[in-house]
């Protein structure tokens, strides 16, 4: 089995594997290559330098408000799998993932839907603060934020206890979004979003356990209806697993978890 066709078992990796195999995937290789080409064209158009320092701190801004927003209403909703055209889409980039939080293969976004969203979002607003070197700024910035993003997500997964509290802070957040309920914590390094908007929760104490964590909804009967998803996927996963979730609770720091 080669390289990119076996699975990368976060539960099982070590931090520097993980580094290794962060830096050698072809997304992130991408987002960074992109990135650092926008940057350079901004650097070619740019004019007035001063007009770029907004155009960056706005795609720093909006990338988390879009990400949640995106990852609740869309990712979350059902009308995705409802749709024969957009099922296998809906699979590849959210259900896969919620099916086996460590796969690693499954955690990267896909080029063919990332790329667009990125630039859709930052391209226009740079481009109206500063023009076409305000546009690369903001496109640039938001594939750099996407590998934090991602480098972060990774750790959330990763058999690891983070020293830094930001990290062991977002893990233990991110665990319960996947292994206790899957309506809150949206977020992935910033909550401020899900504190606003009220799906915000700090211990799994404080809401009752999903029974659709593993399948965001997607349940047999769903499949019954709408066959495509479980087509690709042979089956879903609606089990409840306490012992997985108190493995993954105690990596993430959380004793009130189990």
């Amino acid at each position: 089995m080669g390289f990119w066709d076996r699975t990368h078992n976060l539960d099982r990796m070590t931090l520097p594997e993980l580094v290794r195999a962060y830096f050698a995937y072809p997304a992130i290789l991408a987002y960074l290559g992109l990135g650092i080409a926008s940057y350079g064209v901004m650097i070619h158009w740019m004019e007035q330098p001063w007009r770029l320092l907004p155009a960056i701190a706005l795609a720093l801004v909006v990338y988390p408000v879009v990400w949640y927003l995106l990852h609740r209403f869309v990712l979350h909703g059902r009308y995705l799998y409802r749709s024969k055209a957009t099922a296998a889409m809906w699979k590849r980039i959210h259900f896969d993932h919620h099916q086996d939080p460590h796969n690693l293969n499954v955690l990267f976004g896909a080029l063919v839907t990332t790329l667009p969203t990125i630039a859709i979002v930052t391209l226009p607003l740079g481009w109206l603060i500063a023009g076409p070197a305000g546009a690369m700024a903001a496109f640039g910035t938001g594939l750099i934020t996407t590998c934090f993003y991602e480098f972060c997500h990774c750790v959330q997964h990763l058999n690891f206890q983070p020293r830094l509290r930001f990290l062991q802070r977002i893990k233990r957040l991110h665990l319960a979004h996947h292994f206790h309920n899957e309506q809150g914590n949206f977020g992935i390094t910033n909550y401020i979003c899900d504190r606003l908007l009220g799906s915000y929760y700090d211990k799994p104490r404080d809401v009752p356990k999903s029974a659709t964590v593993f399948n965001l909804g997607y349940t047999q009967e769903e499949a019954a209806r709408y066959p495509w998803v479980a087509a690709l996927s042979g089956g879903t996963r609606s089990d409840d697993n306490p012992r997985r979730f108190r493995a993954a609770a105690t990596v993430g720091g959380d004793a009130e978890a189990r």
